[in-house]
């Protein structure tokens, strides 16, 4: 009886450490739009863990997400807006952050270690006198009407950095998409996945429970038309 116990008390506590963990799991076209979990997002294989290591390739889509397997395309067009959803909302607070990178052939066979850009931070907002984050259960964003048609990877990430002294946490997916009438320009700056952060980035080390009035978020700058 003792062990039986022991074994529940060992699952609640197992629960409740991933309790606050999310996961970016579905992409659809459109606004606030919910879409079948990881039809257009590659699976990953670490449940709802985040990636902690700078140097490593899951910062890219994730452990698991190194390729697209069975994962579908989604067919959008230069200018729509689409949608990630999470199986629960944002919890820790932290800035969220789309990307891009056109694959070399199809989007599904691409393994991110191509050029990366910057389309879309959610950064902190200090006009309430205190910080407010952006921590919710869709994500809207834009595809840049100037960008050549393609296929792409589209990635989301939301860097965790509610835990000052601890290693920052990475909630990183994928998706996978086919852009049409698009245009003619090369986005810049780009950047390579790892690389692009560095553990000295003030928006990595920041401590958001002090003196916290400003915040740069990490990565390239934001690329637009």
């Amino acid at each position: 009886m003792m062990a039986f116990f022991k074994s529940i008390a060992v699952v609640a506590l197992a629960a409740q450490s991933v309790s606050g963990h999310y996961i970016f799991q579905a992409l659809a076209k459109g606004a606030n739009t919910k879409g079948t979990p990881y039809q257009y997002v590659r699976h990953n294989t670490n449940m709802n863990s985040p990636v902690t290591d700078l140097s490593s390739n899951d910062l890219r889509c994730n452990a698991g997400g190194a390729t697209g397997g069975s994962t579908s395309t989604l067919a959008l067009n230069a200018g729509d807006t689409f949608t990630f959803s999470l199986d629960q909302a944002v919890y820790h607070q932290g800035p969220v952050s789309l990307y891009m990178s056109k694959a070399p052939s199809t989007a599904a066979a691409a393994d991110g270690s191509g050029d990366w850009f910057k389309i879309y931070d959610w950064g902190p907002n200090f006009s309430g006198g205190q910080a407010q984050w952006t921590m919710t259960g869709t994500y809207t964003g834009t595809i840049p009407r100037c960008i050549p048609s393609g296929e792409y990877l589209l990635r989301i990430q939301s860097l965790a950095i509610h835990n000052p002294g601890a290693t920052p946490q990475w909630y990183v997916s994928c998706g996978q998409i086919k852009v049409s009438g698009g245009g003619s320009t090369n986005p810049s700056p780009t950047v390579k996945i790892p690389g692009a952060f560095k553990a000295s980035d003030p928006g990595y080390t920041a401590n958001i429970y002090n003196n916290f009035r400003s915040y740069t978020v990490p990565g390239p700058a934001v690329f637009t038309c």
